[in-house]
């Protein structure tokens, strides 16, 4: 492996360092959270302390940093790769600029999606923050694998990064909302996020199989991936 096959390594190695771990404590504190809501609402005593709810939204805020920031790097190595390849710096520099601007200002949104309090600047900026993923996304080097969007890892990457974007967007709302709407609103979205963050383990560990190595890519990238075949090597000379 040479440094850009380790570089490659940074996006899943976070994924399974940070992300995973940190959707387990979420998920562990969410039903800690729910159990409690339910025994307290009865008239009941609960076991599980009142602070479990605190650090479910901490934690929650951890994973959504965590989630945007993996996604950015896993789109950031691949749209590098693709410039420095097809040197797009020198035909076409006002793209590489645009891009840059993206990252930038991706990134800018979510930070200040932190701070916001105020409705409509949470919706702003949650707004720029996914419209930013999608942009960055839709950019040449980007492996989408588009004839495949149900079994995409980019495509569920994404949807799980948007969903994670809202759910940040939405934790005031959730305990300004006597009625629970956002509550269960949050509930039904995250449990699909579940989903789909099981369903990045799975396509990151098949995406893993088939990416060649740097210079395996010559190589590899001369088979017949419709019919599985690839060139026969020259019949060594017998000396």
């Amino acid at each position: 492996m040479n440094t850009s096959d380790l570089i490659s390594l940074i996006h899943p190695a976070l994924a399974v360092v940070i992300v995973f771990p940190l959707i387990g404590m979420v998920v562990n504190f969410a039903w800690q959270t729910r159990q409690r809501r339910l025994q307290t609402a009865v008239g009941g005593k609960s076991k599980i302390p009142p602070i479990v709810g605190r650090e479910h939204v901490n934690l929650g805020n951890w994973l959504t940093g965590s989630v945007v920031g993996v996604a950015l790097i896993g789109l950031a190595y691949a749209i590098v790769e693709h410039i420095l390849s097809k040197n797009v710096w020198g035909t076409n520099p006002s793209q590489v600029i645009f891009i840059a601007l993206m990252f930038a200002v991706t990134i800018a949104s979510l930070v200040f999606l932190y701070r916001a309090r105020e409705r409509h600047w949470r919706a702003i900026f949650a707004t720029l923050t996914g419209t930013g993923l999608v942009v960055l996304g839709c950019q040449d080097g980007v492996f989408r694998r588009t004839n495949e969007w149900y079994w995409s890892h980019y495509y569920i990457g994404i949807a799980a990064a948007l969903l994670m974007v809202f759910s940040l967007a939405i934790v005031e709302d959730i305990y300004k909302d006597r009625s629970n709407r956002w509550r269960y609103i949050h509930i039904i979205l995250n449990c699909l996020a579940l989903l789909l963050f099981i369903g990045q383990g799975m396509t990151g560990t098949r995406d893993l199989l088939e990416i060649p190595l740097s210079w395996q890519k010559p190589y590899i990238y001369q088979c017949d991936f419709a019919n599985k075949t690839c060139p026969q090597p020259p019949p060594q000379q017998q000396g």
